[in-house]
C-alpha cells in the first residue's frame, strides 16, 4: 500500500469536526485539577489513558460557556456512540463522584470517559484502551443540565 493511500485511510478512521477537542473554561480548569490529583491511579492502563487526555488538553480549544457548541461532549452530556465491533452504547459523562454504571454514568477519569470529553457528534477517534486500540464513532450528543458543582 502506498503512503498516500495509507494516509487517506487513516484520515477516514480519525475525523474531528472542530480540529481539536473543545472545553468550556471552568470545566477545563476543573478537569486539570482532577487530573493532577488522579496521578495516583492504581491501574497502570487507566493511568495511560489519563496521560493521553492530559496531553490532549495542551492543544484543546478553550471557550466561554456561551461559545460552547451544543454537540461537544462535556460534563453531564449524554452520548450515543458505536464501537468498531458495531456495538452501540449510550452513556452519560460525569464527574467522578457522580459515576453510576447501573445508570450508564461514567466518570471522566475512566478510559472511556477520558477518550470522549471534548469530542463532538460525527467525530471518529482511535483511543488506546486497556484492552487495546479501538475506533469509536460518536453518533449523537445531548446536553443535560449544565454542571454547576464546579467551584473555582
Amino acid at each position: 500500500m502506498c503512503k498516500e493511500v495509507f494516509f487517506l485511510n487513516f484520515l477516514e478512521l480519525f475525523k474531528m469536526k472542530y480540529g481539536s477537542i473543545i472545553l468550556e473554561k471552568k470545566e477545563f480548569v476543573y478537569l486539570k485539577r482532577i487530573l493532577n490529583i488522579s496521578g495516583y491511579a492504581e491501574d497502570h492502563e487507566t493511568q495511560k489513558c489519563l496521560i493521553t487526555l492530559a496531553n490532549e488538553l495542551k492543544s484543546a480549544h478553550i471557550v466561554d460557556d456561551s461559545e460552547m457548541p451544543k454537540d461537544v461532549i462535556r460534563f453531564n452530556s449524554k452520548v450515543t456512540l458505536v464501537l468498531e465491533n458495531g456495538i452501540e452504547k449510550e452513556l452519560q459523562l460525569v464527574i467522578p463522584s457522580e459515576r453510576d454504571i447501573r445508570l450508564n454514568k461514567i466518570s471522566v477519569l475512566t478510559p472511556m470517559g477520558s477518550a470522549l470529553i471534548g469530542y463532538s457528534t460525527d467525530d471518529t477517534i482511535i483511543w488506546d484502551f486497556p484492552s487495546g486500540k479501538q475506533k469509536i464513532k460518536i453518533i449523537d450528543v445531548v446536553q443535560e443540565e449544565k454542571f454547576r458543582a464546579i467551584d473555582i
